[in-house]
C-alpha cells in the first residue's frame, strides 16, 4: 500500500487569511510645503514686508508731526483759527534818519555845519540796517559815481568813509567848507583861441595864451606853466589826468582827497585853506589856499582843483595853482576851471 505524499497546509502565522491575496503598502506623493494665503509667497517674506510697512509708517508719521511742531514754533502770538490780524501802518524807522546810526553819511550833507559824519561805533544793529536798506533805496544826489547795485557796495561805502575820516584827520586839511561858488578872482585873465584835449582823461580844458605855454606833461596827462620867478620855490601851473587817488562815491569827497594830494606840489608845511566849494558839471570844484613858509617867511599859493566825470575810466583831475608871487595871473584859474569839459 503506498502513502500518498502532497503539500502539507502552513497555517499563517501573522493572523492573514491565506486564501486573501497578501496587501502591500505603497507610498503615497511627498506633501508640498506649508503656503501661506497670499498667493504663492512664503510667510517669511510676508513677515518681513509686513515690518518694512510698520517701519515706513511710523516714519511718516514722526515726520508730519515734526512739521506741524515746527511751524507752529515758528509763528508765537499767532490769533485763534478764522481771525486775521490787520497789517500794521508802514512808519518810518528811526534809525534812517539818525546820522550817528547812519554808515554812509556823506561830509557832502553836513559841509554847511562844518562837520564830517562818521559810523558811530555805538549804533545799534537794527539801526544800522535801516540806514543801509535807506541808502540802498534812494541814491545820494551828490552821487558822481556808480550806484549801490553790488553785494559788495556796502563795503565800498565803508572804504570811501575811511578814506575821508583819514584826510580830515590831517592837521594840514580842515573841515569841508560850506558850498560857496568861486568869485571872480583879481587879475588879468589870459584866454587863449582854443582848447586843450586830454585823452586820457576824457576832458578838454582851455590852452591859456602867453606867457602860458606847454611844458613837459609828466606825471600828468597835460601841463601849462609860467615863466619862474626869480628866488620863488614854486610857480603857477595847470595840469590835468585822471584823478591819482581812489575816486570815492561822492564827487566832494573825491575832490577833498584830490586836494589833499596837490600838497604835493606845494612846500613841505603847506596847509590848506578853503574859500570856495561848488558842484560842477558830472562833479565837484573845490577852491583854497595853500600857506606854506619861504626861508621862514610866510607865503601862500591860490589854487584849485576840480573832478568831473569824463570819458576815461577814471574821473578826470584838473588842478591849477598860482602863488603869490605871480598874483596878476589869479583870473586864470577861474577861466581854467570854467573851461572844463567833460568828452
Amino acid at each position: 500500500m503506498t502513502r500518498e505524499t502532497g503539500a502539507v497546509p502552513t497555517r499563517a502565522t501573522d493572523g492573514t487569511d491565506p486564501s486573501e491575496p497578501r496587501r502591500t503598502s505603497v507610498p503615497g506623493p511627498p506633501r508640498p510645503p506649508k503656503r501661506s494665503r497670499i498667493g504663492d509667497l512664503s510667510m517669511r517674506v510676508v513677515y518681513r514686508m509686513l515690518a518694512v510697512a510698520v517701519v515706513v509708517v511710523v516714519t511718516v508719521v514722526a515726520v508730519v508731526a515734526a512739521l506741524v511742531l515746527s511751524g507752529t514754533s515758528e509763528r508765537p502770538g499767532e490769533g485763534r483759527s478764522g481771525q486775521v490780524a490787520a497789517p500794521p501802518a508802514a512808519t518810518p524807522s528811526p534809525g534812517s534818519s539818525s546820522p550817528q546810526a547812519s554808515p554812509v553819511a556823506s561830509p557832502a550833507v553836513l559841509a554847511g555845519e562844518g562837520t564830517v559824519a562818521s559810523a558811530s561805533p555805538s549804533a545799534s544793529p537794527s539801526a544800522s540796517s535801516s540806514a543801509a536798506e535807506t541808502s540802498t533805496a534812494s541814491p545820494s544826489p551828490l552821487s558822481s559815481s556808480s550806484p549801490m547795485s553790488s553785494p559788495t557796495a556796502l563795503e565800498e561805502v565803508a572804504r570811501d568813509r575811511s578814506a575821508v575820516v583819514a584826510a580830515l584827520a590831517d592837521h594840514r586839511v580842515p573841515d569841508l567848507p560850506r558850498n560857496k561858488k568861486l568869485a571872480r578872482l583879481p587879475g588879468k585873465a589870459h584866454k587863449g583861441k582854443r582848447l586843450l584835449k586830454d585823452r586820457r582823461a576824457g576832458v578838454w580844458l582851455a590852452r591859456l595864451g602867453k606867457p602860458w605855454k606847454i611844458f613837459g606833461a609828466a606825471p600828468f596827462s597835460t601841463k601849462q606853466v609860467l615863466p619862474k620867478v626869480k628866488g620863488a620855490p614854486v610857480r603857477a601851473m595847470l595840469v590835468s589826468c585822471p584823478v591819482p587817488i581812489q575816486a570815492q562815491r561822492h564827487a566832494k569827497d573825491t575832490a577833498l582827497l584830490a586836494a589833499r594830494w596837490t600838497l604835493n606840489h606845494h612846500p613841505k608845511g603847506s596847509r590848506i585853506s578853503w574859500f570856495a566849494s561848488q558842484p560842477i558839471k558830472k562833479g565837484w570844484l573845490l577852491a583854497y589856499k595853500v600857506k606854506y613858509k619861504v626861508k621862514g617867511k610866510a607865503r601862500f599859493s591860490v589854487a584849485a582843483v576840480a573832478v568831473t566825470r569824463g570819458s576815461g575810466p577814471r574821473p578826470a583831475m584838473v588842478f591849477v595853482t598860482v602863488p603869490d608871487t605871480q598874483r596878476a595871473y589869479w583870473r586864470d584859474i577861474n577861466t581854467a576851471v570854467s573851461s572844463i569839459r567833460p568828452k
